[in-house]
């Protein structure tokens, strides 16, 4: 292990470590008066290019850390929001994974769909959120959200483990309902069998992270700055490990505008996701209503 630093660090600096050996030579040589004043010129002229070699290459060093450093912007309160809209302004793309997509149905993939159809441009989106046929995972999230003090939560509808599952059951619907009216959208879900205390939103132009209390400040990084193209290889990885939604099968069964209760429950039954027996046709009316007039919880 000590070798393997030490030759670390001799790899770090042998250009300053030549320079001063040739140097501290030079300097004996010079005092027992073994070379004469032309190479001594000449080595000193020689320990100088050393000397700015090494220099050059500590700034070049200085100013890639400045520029990795700057590479995140942290931002707090409206900036957030802020940042959000202009992400979504002309992007083609957009990949979210978080909690059940509550925010991500209200604002994002209205908006992202909404601007595509207006610039006649297609887009793709990727959602990543739990599995609401997965009732302890959602009893977790559900005990993680009721956790944030009342003022941070967002909501002043308290976090169930059913109410849980109506919100990501309300996502898939709602990306269903979106995909059958817009031609170019091309939707991906995918369920996660864990939860995560992030949310991530990578446009074409950015990736923001969040949490969901909203006075910790999120995390945005540019496109063109280091770890954009890092946390859209973690975004992919990641959901390539989730049990994806074909959502292709719920093309068989058309939603009209205003969705029926019947309606739905066939679609969740073609996706392979039924609803739970214990869910009422007002459970069921109360999901599409997350899904079609979702309330912004921030």
């Amino acid at each position: 292990m000590h070798t393997a630093r030490w030759l670390i660090w001799l790899r770090n600096n042998v250009d300053g470590l030549v320079a001063l050996l040739l140097a501290f030579t030079v300097g004996v040589l010079a005092v027992v008066d073994v070379i004469n004043d032309d190479a001594l010129n000449e080595a000193i002229l020689l320990v100088l290019g050393l000397l700015a070699t090494t220099l050059l290459r500590d700034r070049h060093l200085s100013a890639k850390a400045m520029r990795d450093a700057s590479s995140v912007r942290l931002l707090n309160g409206p900036e957030i929001g802020h940042a959000l809209a202009m992400a979504r302004r002309g992007t083609e793309q957009w990949v979210f994974k978080g909690g059940t997509g509550t925010y991500m149905r209200a604002v994002t993939l209205r908006e992202c769909v909404e601007n595509a159809r207006r610039e006649q441009r297609p887009l793709r989106i990727q959602i990543e959120v739990i599995d609401p046929s997965n009732e302890q995972l959602c009893k977790t999230y559900a005990q993680f959200r009721s956790s944030l003090a009342p003022e941070t939560s967002g909501s002043i509808e308290p976090w169930t483990t059913e109410r849980t599952r109506r919100e990501a059951f309300a996502t898939i619907f709602a990306a269903c309902w979106y995909q059958q009216r817009f031609t170019f959208l091309t939707i991906d879900v995918g369920l996660s069998a864990v939860m995560t205390t992030f949310r991530w939103d990578l446009s074409s132009s950015c990736v923001i992270v969040t949490q969901d209390n909203p006075n910790t400040p999120a995390m945005l990084f540019e496109r063109d700055k280091p770890y954009y193209r890092d946390y859209h290889r973690e975004l992919v990885s990641s959901f390539n490990q989730t049990r994806q939604v074909e959502l292709s099968r719920g093309l068989d069964s058309p939603l009209s505008d205003e969705p029926t209760v019947d309606q739905s429950r066939t679609l969740f039954d073609l996706l392979g996701l039924p609803l739970p027996t214990s869910f009422t046709d007002r459970d069921v009316a109360d999901i599409v209503r997350r899904a079609l007039q979702p309330r912004n919880p921030y």
